[in-house]
């Protein structure tokens, strides 16, 4: 339902017109699309979906334009130059093809979907289409991944030899129970590697030059009766260049503690936390990365800052790649390479073995 459509469009030449933007899904994720928006030049929020309309319409009204409760007649309506999709995980497939046939480029909140066979899926329409399909992995973007890849890339640390991930947080059940799609292994696709862990796990992929070579691993759900995914895992990551990651993950700590990966290279021993990272070098030399105080989005009153620009500085990139007609940071098939590594988390765990990539 769309009260306060308008089909009368901008006719002025301008980048702006080029990029007419719909958000779907106006719920916990949709500030950090929508204020980041506010701040790229060249782009506009034209429309917003929400199945709850009370929520579209309070969206709507901050950003004054046009709201729907059908996301197939946004994307029919607004001409649109490109979708944000920030609704439950078992919703990304359906609606990223569908805006893909409207040659409407996407940009997704992870994951991409539930499997990498809807992944796979995804990015056989956006090509068939000609269209752009990025997928969120803000991370990548912060201060501390940054300074670590550039390192990694000059040849500083030297030779990775092996690397620990822990990430311990709390989702207590109410954060389940309020949910309808939350725990569920038909919407969410599983718990906490699918839906926390994702980001630190899509770091160190994106971060070590080898692909990954299996995976060994065991998923359990020890302190949530009532869900039907795993809160805990624990495993190992082998990459074919030898480098490994030894992996802990909880959802069930007593509070969000930040998650910390440590790598021991060659020259140096690599901290990253939250946003930043630490390096110490053999020779004595330090060096570390870490946001500036003005380098943080006002997502609104009780929001969660999301570590900063991190959102801003992806959704920045991925219009830039749109203008210079490139390939945006994170694309549709390297987003798929961490969706497999998930998967392969979950079928070492279902095998009770070692799978192989």
């Amino acid at each position: 339902m769309c009260l306060t459509a308008n089909k009368h469009y901008d006719t002025v030449n301008s980048y702006m017109e080029k990029f007419r933007i719909g958000v779907i899904g106006c719920g916990t994720i949709f500030p950090m699309h929508a204020r980041s928006l506010k701040n790229v030049k060249g782009v506009r929020i034209v429309s917003v979906c929400d199945v709850k309309e009370d929520r579209a319409r309070a969206a709507a009204g901050q950003y004054e334009c046009n709201y729907y409760t059908d996301y197939i007649k946004m994307l029919n309506m607004e001409g649109l130059g490109a979708v944000h999709i920030c609704t439950p995980h078992y919703l990304h497939k359906p609606m990223i093809i569908e805006a893909a046939k409207r040659k409407i480029n996407i940009l997704t909140e992870k994951p991409m979907g539930l499997n990498p066979a809807e992944a796979a899926k995804e990015i056989s329409a956006a090509r068939k289409n000609t269209v752009a399909l990025s997928v969120i992995f803000q991370n990548r973007f912060n201060p501390g991944s940054q300074l670590v890849k550039k390192r990694i890339e000059d040849g500083s640390l030297g030779r990775l030899r092996a690397a620990k991930l822990v990430l311990t947080y709390h989702k207590p059940d109410s954060y389940y129970k309020s949910s309808g799609w939350k725990g569920r292994l038909d919407k969410e696709g599983g718990g906490v590697v699918i839906d926390q862990a994702i980001h630190y796990l899509d770091i160190l992929r994106w971060l070590v030059p080898s692909p990954v070579d299996y995976v060994e691993a065991n998923c359990s759900n020890r302190m949530h009766s009532f869900i039907d995914v795993e809160d805990s895992a624990e495993g190992v990551i082998k990459f074919k260049n030898g480098f490994y990651v030894c992996f802990y993950l909880i959802n069930c700590y007593s509070f969000d503690d930040d998650p910390v990966i440590d790598i021991d290279c060659q020259n140096a021993k690599v901290r990253i936390i939250k946003d930043s990272s630490y390096i110490g070098y053999n020779n004595g030399k330090k060096e570390k990365a870490e946001p500036k105080k003005n380098e943080f989005i006002d997502y609104g009153d009780g929001v969660r800052d999301y570590w900063g620009y991190c959102h801003f500085n992806q959704i920045r990139d991925f219009y830039a790649a749109l203008r210079d007609k490139r390939k945006p940071a994170v694309t549709g098939e390297d987003a798929l390479k961490t969706q497999e590594l998930v998967w392969a988390i979950y079928e070492s765990s279902r095998r009770k073995g070692r799978v192989y990539l």
